[in-house]
């Protein structure tokens, strides 16, 4: 974006941010007092709002400064994810010749094929199940964050201090919530209904962002739909617009998208699907993809 054009605050971002947390104080008092399911549901589209924004504020958006950003969104809503970890492996990702790597793209889904060869029946049957939407929502979110607190471990235990202080400050960040959540109408057990919830919608999003592809520029998705998913992911469904203007906000992808609708189209080549209603048609019980990646090992870009 050209800084020129940019203000000192991007308020529909910081508006909006204000707005998830009163939603998010919403559902845990006077949505959980009047019916608990009702509290959890709110508090659950909040926790994924604040998620999406989390993304916004590590690609600089409302603020300028990158601390003021931190500060927007330090409450851990998610209680799972450090801020500092999102931001560094999301950057990390954002090398879009890196894309799909079972290694070198800290965000992909696909195995190496020699490491899923080597694993027990029981752990192929259960990730070819997260490979479906449904999978993906209801399995997804604990496969994750297994997968990423093993790693994590490994790293401080290899003695990575960035990994180490990220976890250091993402303990105040989980603290402040908790505390909240103590003193509020719903109950710890339902605040982490609402944590699964909101981490299983945002599986929707990532299900089928990228794909296997021989060129880098044909692994992103364009998903055209501007419905409340899209507000609730803040226009990443049109992801090949993200991956090519990282700096644009959100609220602007679409304004980019229908400029040059036909350009981004071929540039991911064709990657595209009408609406998540015709990703759920299409993926709820069945895989999209392998888990080992298909055109494992490749010549990048």
């Amino acid at each position: 974006m050209d800084e020129a054009r940019r203000g000192a605050v991007e308020w529909p971002t910081l508006l909006l941010l204000i707005a998830c947390y009163a939603v998010w104080l919403l559902g845990t008092t006077w949505g959980a007092a009047v019916w608990l399911p009702l509290g959890i549901c709110v508090t659950g589209l909040a926790i994924a709002l604040q998620s999406s924004l989390c993304h916004e504020a590590l690609h600089g958006h409302p603020f300028r400064a990158r601390v003021w950003n931190e500060v927007a969104v330090f409450p851990c809503l998610c209680l799972m994810i450090p801020y500092g970890r999102f931001r560094d492996t999301h950057l990390a990702h954002h090398r879009d010749e890196h894309l799909t790597d079972p290694y070198d793209d800290p965000e992909s889904n696909y195995l190496d094929p020699s490491v899923w060869d080597r694993l027990p029946g029981w752990a192929r049957t259960v990730l070819r199940a997260n490979n479906t939407l449904a999978g993906r929502m209801i399995l997804g979110p604990f496969i994750a964050q297994w997968a990423f607190l093993r790693a994590d471990w490994q790293a401080i235990r290899a003695g990575d201090r960035g990994v180490r202080e990220a976890w250091l400050w993402h303990v105040p960040q989980v603290a402040v919530v908790l505390a909240w959540v103590w003193v509020a109408a719903m109950p710890v057990w339902g605040y982490l209904l609402a944590v699964w919830l909101g981490i299983a919608l945002l599986k929707i999003r990532t299900f089928l962002e990228h794909r296997a592809h021989a060129r880098a520029r044909g692994r992103t998705v364009i998903v055209e739909d501007r419905g409340p998913l899209a507000l609730l992911f803040l226009n990443n469904n049109l992801h090949v617009v993200h991956h090519m203007h990282p700096e644009v906000p959100w609220y602007r992808l679409p304004g980019l998208y229908a400029a040059r609708r036909a350009h981004y189209r071929r540039r991911n080549d064709g990657y595209v699907y009408r609406s998540y209603g015709q990703v759920f048609r299409d993926y709820l019980w069945r895989t999209k993809d392998p888990v080992a990646h298909p055109l494992w090992p490749w010549r990048r870009g």
